[in-house]
């Protein structure tokens, strides 16, 4: 037998596969994680709510899968539309962003954000459930007016816009929407607002509007320099910092007396230790963050959103 020799890959496949990791690094910065992780969380966390400690069937995990998969596409896509833009600013404050950085093309971001919208709709409309296709369509509505750049939309220019455009997704859609999704998948009868959805509602609406305010507070460089008025540049750093701290303190003191009113034990237990703990720490770190350092108030606005992520961990023991 004759042996043949292995045929040398052609250069442009090598540059094409030694690429691959560097593009796979810029989409994941792309999707920004720490959001994503906070949808995953939250969708998660919410039907649990709706769901109950003894009710995970096989059919409501299929249903929880059903909801998280359009949910993650959609996150893509209104966090990509954002980017699209915002590539003066990100060069600014984030350039590491694969847009602003030059890893993508402008084409490459609008061909991902298309994609994923187009595909999270789909999916919504063949879940066949209302709540669900709602919740898609109002989010990625919100998302188109809070960042496009066209007149009478770019709500992200103005305060009070952007902060309804962030608590209407975070604090009421993705409560309602997938609780109620959730129930239905699951064969309930009738839909109505629990005393643990109410406190969900209510506590994430301080949270969202927390997040709307502070996520700018490190971009005020930026903002100042393109002519976004974000409320952080008309206010100033220090005082949206510390409303900031005051409105999540706020909302861990109403939590802890929601776990004071419950009538069982471990539901009591968890939820007043879990957020007199985090109270404390949050009043912690915000004591020792420079205030003068923008990359120290981006670290503490990051650990907000881990302070969000466990406040979904400790929602399902509200009863």
């Amino acid at each position: 037998m004759v042996a043949h020799e292995d045929s040398e890959v052609p250069l442009h496949l090598q540059e094409g596969i030694a690429a691959i990791p560097q593009y796979a690094s810029a989409f994941y910065r792309f999707t920004r994680p720490h959001t994503m992780l906070g949808t995953f969380i939250s969708v998660t966390s919410v039907s649990a709510l709706a769901v109950g400690p003894n009710g995970w069937t096989l059919q409501a995990l299929a249903s929880l899968v059903q909801a998280l998969v359009p949910a993650l596409l959609m996150n893509i896509c209104i966090v990509g539309l954002n980017q699209i833009f915002d590539v003066p600013i990100d060069r600014i404050n984030k350039p590491y962003l694969p847009l602003a950085s030059g890893e993508f093309t402008m084409r490459m971001g609008q061909s991902v954000v298309a994609a994923t919208g187009a595909l999270a709709l789909a999916l919504g409309v063949l879940s066949g459930s209302g709540p669900l296709l709602a919740t898609l369509v109002g989010s990625l509505v919100l998302g188109i007016a809070y960042s496009t750049d066209v007149p009478f939309l770019r709500w992200k220019q103005h305060p009070l816009l952007a902060a309804g455009c962030i608590l209407a997704v975070r604090a009421i859609m993705v409560q309602l929407g997938f609780f109620f999704h959730m129930k239905l998948a699951t064969g309930a009868s009738s839909l109505r607002l629990t005393r643990p959805l109410i406190f969900a509602i209510s506590f994430m609406l301080l949270f969202s509007v927390v997040i709307a305010l502070f996520k700018d507070i490190p971009d005020v460089k930026g903002d100042a320099q393109e002519g976004v008025r974000t409320f952080s540049v008309r206010v100033g750093v220090r005082n949206v910092f510390w409303t900031c701290i005051a409105l999540l303190e706020v909302a861990y003191a109403g939590a802890i007396c929601v776990g004071f009113a419950s009538q069982v034990v471990w539901s009591k237990i968890a939820t007043v230790v879990g957020h007199a703990a985090l109270g404390l720490i949050l009043l912690q770190r915000a004591r020792k963050t420079d205030l003068s350092n923008s990359s120290a108030i981006y670290r503490c606005y990051m650990f907000c959103w881990k302070l969000f992520y466990t406040e979904y961990l400790l929602i399902p023991f509200i009863i």
